[in-house]
């Protein structure tokens, strides 16, 4: 008899390319990265840092640009269009980049 196995439905899967660091880039990021501020009402990038898990959004936001509309802890209130809706977030800074 065959068993099956059931898939796992973690946040994490189908990441393997999008999640995964070269080996120069292993280890956690700068401390600058963790301590970096952010005003109400600036736009803001979504780079998921792989290697910290805390306030991490789900993947299939890397790479979208959201407003931030403030602060909870350490962390940010991110808002964000997707599709017809507007989404909040709550990122931890490391893993957003202001945009220039």
């Amino acid at each position: 008899m065959i068993e099956m196995v059931q898939k796992a439905h973690t946040i994490r899967r189908k990441t393997r390319g999008k999640l995964s660091k070269s080996p120069r880039r292993k280890g956690l990021p700068a401390l600058t990265k963790f301590l970096q501020e952010f005003e109400t009402g600036q736009k803001v990038h979504i780079v998921i840092e792989p290697s910290y898990q805390k306030g991490m959004p789900d993947p299939r936001f890397h790479g979208k640009t959201g407003t931030v509309i403030g602060k909870r802890g350490d962390a940010y209130i991110v808002q964000l269009a997707d599709g017809d809706k507007v989404k909040t977030f709550f990122i931890h800074p490391v893993h957003l980049r202001p945009q220039k």
